[in-house]
């Protein structure tokens, strides 16, 4: 696909919405975007249904239409990540590539030797976007994170549905927006370091992104390469 990001490449190791989010909005500008899935089940969002995608007879398919709006333009491998096999593979991939995404729960990749040190040794000009959902430092920051505890945490709940005099209380937002907001400054942020990278010829650039803070946490490990 042609586009501003025509010829980058990304390793999506992300699932569910806020990672995937990010990876297809790269995906649209032009970037070649290979998702990383777990064997047999594949996306979170691939069961999420319904509705699910149509097939030509207007029969139900086994995927949701809601993993299909999240994984747009995307080239899709199931790779089993526990295995050695498996973490080879990953390595492999992330050596051919400019960006990895991937919102595992703080330190979850490392035990597969697919976290940032591990990955950033084998590809010194790689873009690593680790979306959690408090960080990587502090209290909570191994906690999981969800669109709806983010907008309660956060006060988005406070603010919707009817007033309290009118009996009303904290509300879900409808669509899942702490995700996509997380996943929309995601790939700002990314395109911001590709972008330093290329004017600077630094590398080994890390982008800790959270939910509740969003970018401004953001470090980068500056390397000339």
């Amino acid at each position: 696909m042609s586009g501003p990001l025509s010829g980058y490449k990304v390793l999506d190791m992300s699932r569910v919405l806020a990672g995937p989010w990010a990876g297809q909005m790269l995906a649209d500008l032009g970037a070649s975007v290979i998702k990383i899935e777990r064997p047999s089940v594949g996306d979170d969002t691939r069961s999420w249904g319904p509705p699910y995608l149509k097939d030509k007879a207007g029969d139900n398919c086994d995927d949701a239409a809601y993993f299909f709006c999240a994984n747009r333009g995307k080239q899709s491998v199931t790779v089993d990540i526990t295995q050695p096999e498996g973490q080879k593979i990953i390595h492999q991939l992330a050596g051919q590539c400019d960006v990895l995404i991937e919102n595992y729960k703080v330190d979850g990749l490392k035990k597969y030797g697919l976290d940032y040190e591990s990955i950033s040794a084998i590809n010194p000009k790689l873009v690593y976007c680790s979306i959690t959902g408090f960080g990587q430092t502090g209290p909570y920051a191994k906690r999981p994170g969800y669109d709806f505890l983010i907008q309660g945490m956060g006060g988005l709940m406070s603010v919707t549905g009817a007033p309290d005099d009118e009996a009303g209380g904290p509300v879900k937002v409808g669509v899942a927006v702490t995700d996509l907001f997380t996943g929309l400054y995601a790939a700002n942020a990314i395109q911001g370091a590709l972008l330093e990278r290329h004017q600077s010829g630094w590398g080994n650039i890390l982008i800790w992104l959270c939910s509740m803070c969003r970018p401004r946490c953001w470090p980068i490990r500056l390397v000339t390469i």
